[in-house]
């Protein structure tokens, strides 16, 4: 990038070298006189890559250019190219020339003036991406100025190490070779292009953030995650004194660095590479912690970090499961099927239609089984959920579903096959808390029975606009590790096999690292211990017997079993050992067992759900109520704790956290979008559905949320990342549902830290 050639400056250069002298620890003499001075002249690209909406496989992101962008030494700091600074413009190429008095540092300010070669269309939003000064030295004769470049700049910054160190890692974490990391990305090819362009899409849209936040002059940090509580709520009606953060807000507006740090850090949240969330069913926490039938998961819980007091939305599944994917259930408050009850403007509009000729679609587009008494709409049209957001920030999601039939729908319950047969499980003495006897039957076969896969229990199913998306039947797949396994394909008659059906796509994607950012992991209804008949024959009675392991305690044990396993192959995977890749196991159920008590999941005001609505934002950013969804009152009415584990690969991340402070299905959903940066916390009618109802949201909306007038405590009624930034008051009695039986905690928790915390 040298030139041979000594340029002579005006007196605008003068000053930028001045400028750079300083900023690289320099000293305070005079600089040399700008016509005894040599310059540098630096070449190089601005990278842009372009996500094209409706893959059915993995998001179609290509290369391209910046061309208008303009390229400078941000010599103040702050994020701009300013007319001091003398910047120049890419091309049509994204190619650049720039004279500066000596090698520095290099930014590309890409504002919407400026161009995406790939599609021709006009920048939305300002970027502003980065080179460092060792990568401008290194890359002499052609800099390439793109999201990994800036990627490689914030980690220097945020880990304090240096440029060697974190461009190695950062080709570690997407499996790069270190030649092509920052390299190109319109010239490399093969894998190595892919896995850039796969993990440039995310990061250009964290650093679009970064600018957004710094122009519109963010405060710093997020509000919620401010230590001892969102500071906005100081002052303000309809909150509790108790719970208010005490004192002025002394957050001052955010600078450049800040920014491109806050974004990756939202509302507190870590970025994370991949989550797997293992559902498990009905079970409250007295009823898991501390049990001897489930030593392993306790052992779990103890090795990684746990919230103590999780909350359901509802009673049965169906509501917990469709809160799970867009935080709320819509006032479902049964497990009918996703298209009971879908009539006129919700009438199914499944694409493809299904096919009617396979078992359990007699009927188009499905026979339904409806046991609910109100008249609630099922399929759920044209909300936001977490699916369809990732999909459209060019993030990958997957849920991997046990025990199906091969071939089958997904949007169908599993049937049973008789052509399937297994042994029953056997437990030795003493496996099945502190048993005396073998538990199980010796010589019983077991029919593949139906029901082991419900669509009760897909977080993406109640959605039509999930279940109907390019990506729909890719995303969904199948995972081992079933009692059927060894027969399932091979026996197979339910349908028609396909060619080379694999029974456990996730261990091949696990060995492949072709798993989403988001996986819903889903055992089948034994192994997830919400238990079904299972029952069978020994030798050629044609008796009926009843596998034990699949009710009871035992299903527990089962559960337990499973479980271990499970997370034994996630963290035999390269992924996981990864060090570079942030990888987390969520460990959760889907609902407790509570009866009385604090049951609500957000601490609503039950006395008051008959007139309860949702709110719908209008086009002056106001809102308003939403009458649309019939019998809405019917839902969100909780169903006590449950436990909660988080597991993660970081080897310096904080272990043995437990976080007392309540939490919901909408504060999972609220957190994964800020892990995935997939909403704003400045804009709080981004966030999905019920996750947009903070403290601050409810205090401000309280005449459109009768629901929660007259409530006790409205930091209970308030939906928290969970960062556990809020600090309880000495004197204030934390929440529990009638299921726990240990004494409410009084004060803050003994560690502060959150639970997601890398290090």
């Amino acid at each position: 990038m040298r030139t041979s050639t000594p340029t002579a400056f005006n007196s605008s250069l003068s000053v930028l070298a001045a400028s750079i002298l300083a900023a690289c620890g320099g000293s305070g003499s005079s600089p040399t006189p700008p016509a005894a001075q040599a310059g540098v002249t630096i070449n190089g690209v601005v990278t842009a890559t372009h996500f094209t909406p409706g893959s059915a496989t993995d998001p179609t992101i290509a290369a391209a250019y910046y061309q208008g962008a303009k390229v400078c030494v941000d010599a103040n700091g702050n994020g701009v190219c300013d007319a001091s600074e003398n910047p120049v413009t890419t091309d049509a190429n994204g190619k650049f020339t720039l004279t500066v008095p000596a090698n520095a540092a290099l930014i590309a300010d890409i504002g919407t003036t400026a161009t995406n070669t790939a599609s021709g269309a006009s920048v939305a939003s300002r970027d502003v991406l980065r080179a460092s000064l060792d990568q401008v030295i290194e890359q002499a004769g052609g800099v390439v100025i793109s999201p990994l470049s800036s990627e490689v700049v914030r980690l220097t910054e945020a880990n304090n190490t240096t440029y060697a160190v974190e461009k190695q890692n950062v080709a570690t974490r997407i499996g790069v070779s270190l030649a092509n990391v920052l390299a190109d990305v319109n010239v490399v090819t093969g894998a190595d292009q892919t896995a850039m362009l796969a993990e440039s899409k995310p990061l250009d849209n964290r650093f679009t953030y970064a600018i957004t936040k710094l122009d519109r002059g963010d405060l710093y940090p997020d509000a919620l995650a401010v230590p001892g509580g969102d500071p906005r709520l100081t002052g303000l009606a309809n909150v509790t004194l108790a719970t208010a953060p005490a004192g002025a807000d002394s957050r001052a507006r955010i600078t450049f660095v800040q920014s491109q740090q806050a974004a990756f850090n939202v509302e507190g949240i870590p970025r994370y590479d991949n989550i797997f969330v293992v559902m498990l069913e009905n079970k409250g926490t007295k009823t898991i912690l501390n049990s001897p039938n489930a030593p392993k998961i306790n052992a779990l819980l103890q090795s990684g970090n746990q919230l103590n007091s999780y909350y359901a939305t509802g009673n049965p599944s169906e509501p917990n499961y469709t809160a799970l994917g867009g935080a709320d259930d819509f006032g479902i408050s049964d497990d009918s099927q996703w298209n009971c009850d879908a009539t006129g403007a919700n009438a199914v509009q499944d694409l493809p239609v299904p096919d009617n000729t396979q078992p359990g679609l007699a009927s188009s587009p499905f026979a339904t089984t409806c046991t609910q008494a109100a008249a609630v709409n099922h399929n759920i049209i044209g909300r936001p959920n977490l699916f369809n957001a990732l999909t459209s920030a060019g993030l990958t999601w997957r849920t991997y579903s046990e025990s199906m039939n091969p071939g089958q729908d997904f949007r169908t319950d599993s049937v049973t096959d008789p052509a399937v047969i297994a042994l029953d499980n056997l437990y030795a003495p003493g496996t099945l808390a502190g048993n005396a006897t073998t538990v199980g039957t010796s010589g019983l076969t077991l029919p593949l029975p139906a029901g082991l896969y419900k669509t009760k229990h897909h977080p993406g199913m109640a959605y039509q606009n999930v279940r109907s998306a390019p990506e729909w039947k890719y995303n969904n797949r199948t995972m081992g590790g079933g009692q059927w396994d060894a027969v399932l394909t091979a026996s197979s008659t339910a349908y028609a096999v396909p060619a080379g059906y694999n029974i456990d796509q996730l261990g091949t994607d696990l060995a492949a690292g072709k798993i989403g950012a988001l996986n819903f992991v889903m055992p089948d209804q034994c192994d997830d211990m919400h238990g079904i008949t299972l029952q069978g024959t020994v030798g050629g009675s044609a008796t009926k017997v009843t596998a034990s392991d699949c009710t009871g305690s035992a299903i527990i044990t089962r559960g337990d079993n499973y479980v271990d396993a499970l997370v034994k192959t996630i963290e035999a995977s390269p992924i996981w050992n990864n060090p570079q890749k942030r990888v987390a196991i969520v460990v959760m159920f889907d609902e407790g067992t509570a009866t009385s008590g604090f049951n609500s999941c957000c601490g609503w005001n039950v006395s008051n759900s008959s007139v309860a609505q949702p709110l719908k934002q209008n086009a002056d950013g106001s809102f308003s109520v939403d009458t649309t969804i019939n019998n809405y009152t019917k839902g969100n009415r909780g169903h006590g704790e449950s436990i909660f584990g988080i597991l993660t690969n970081q080897t310096s991340a904080p272990k043995g956290i437990s976080d007392n402070d309540a939490y919901s299905h909408f504060s999972l959903v609220r957190t994964f979008q800020d892990m995935f940066q997939l909403a704003d916390p400045s804009v709080e009618g981004s966030y999905m559905n019920r996750s947009k109802y903070t403290e601050h949201f409810i205090a401000v909306n309280i005449l459109n949320l009768p629901e929660y007038a007259g409530s006790a405590d409205t930091h209970f009624d308030s939906v928290r990342p969970i960062n556990h930034a809020w600090v309880a008051p000495a004197t204030y009695t934390q929440k529990q549902s009638s299921d726990v039986t240990v004494p409410a905690q009084i004060g803050p928790d003994a560690k502060q830290t959150n639970v997601w915390a890398l290090k």
